[in-house]
């Protein structure tokens, strides 16, 4: 990402006859909550319910309560993650990405660790009303969010965490669904097989690097393609999941800049939500691999107005 000079709000705005005058009773309200959608990456919560829903399907349940309550939980633990993100990061941040909501000022570090903690609280609540075994999940998926912003992200073993987050987010669903996890191991598999390949990639998005991750992404992405079923639906969403990836994941290894790698970043993450529902159709459950493959454009949308990555 470009850097932008670093103020209350990130940048001064300009018109035709130079900068716009600041006006508190304005800007101030609609500057706060644009703050909070790109601390929370607001258009990556788009393929957050997939997983829920593929874990749900692979055990053979219909989205009900139990599920509906897993999605909440995920979305919580999604978020607390995002602002416990930032907040880690925010001295590096303020370094290579001042723009961002923290190192800029507009959103006050205590707040996005408050709110971290508190979705927290409210994803592990969520995960309890949907029962023992739900729970039994969301608690180290919890430990595991916690456990990458804080102490491994940056280590060897932050690739292996992040895909191990969103392997037991599916395992969620399935626990909520179902109270089983068995069934739906195979699928958490492959959702973290995706997940550890674009976390490799995005370890090198501020500076780029080596082309050895995306090639490696690359890699993962055929072989994930490869590994489900070649039924109509299922090899439609199959087809639409490497699509989505394999031209960013291609012109990022050929040239691995910053601009390349967080395009091929911002791809690796929208191609969950067609994995996600190739996975559901797998299992043999249509209409949700519909629902959740119609998430799809909506955060492709989303994605336009509030960064991803």
């Amino acid at each position: 990402m470009s850097a932008v000079p670093s103020g209350t709000y990130g940048h001064v705005p300009h018109g035709p006859g130079g900068p716009v005058p600041y006006s508190p009773g304005r800007s101030r309200p609609a500057g706060r909550l644009r703050a909070w959608a790109e601390l929370l990456r607001l258009p990556a919560l788009f393929t957050v319910p997939g997983d829920a829903l593929a874990g749900a399907a692979a055990v053979g349940a219909r989205p009900g309560r139990g599920c509906l309550l897993a999605v909440g939980s995920s979305l919580c633990l999604y978020e607390a993650g995002m602002a416990l993100n930032d907040w880690a990061d925010r001295a590096e941040d303020a370094v290579e990405r001042p723009h961002r909501p923290l190192p800029s000022g507009r959103v006050r570090p205590a707040a996005a660790l408050t709110a971290a903690c508190a979705l927290t609280a409210a994803g592990l609540a969520l995960a309890a009303r949907a029962g023992r075994p739900a729970l039994a999940v969301a608690t180290p998926l919890a430990a595991t969010v916690w456990s990458y912003d804080l102490l491994l992200k940056r280590t060897p073993a932050g690739p292996a965490a992040m895909a191990a987050a969103r392997a037991l987010d599916l395992l969620l669903g399935a626990a909520a669904g179902a109270g089983r996890l068995r069934p739906a191991l195979s699928s958490a598999a492959l959702l973290g097989t995706h997940t550890l390949a674009v976390t490799a990639v995005s370890r090198q998005e501020t500076r780029g690097g080596s082309p050895l991750a995306p090639l490696a992404a690359l890699a993962a992405t055929g072989a994930v393609t490869r590994l489900l079923p070649d039924r109509p639906l299922t090899a439609a969403l199959a087809v639409g999941y490497a699509q989505t990836t394999a031209r960013p994941y291609l012109h990022a290894s050929l040239n691995p800049s910053p601009p390349l790698t967080q395009r091929a970043v911002g791809a690796g993450i929208r191609a969950t939500i067609p994995l996600q529902a190739a996975l559901a159709a797998r299992a043999g459950a249509g209409a949700t691999a519909l629902i959740t493959a119609a998430l799809g454009p909506l955060a492709a949308r989303a994605a336009r107005r509030v960064s991803v990555t």
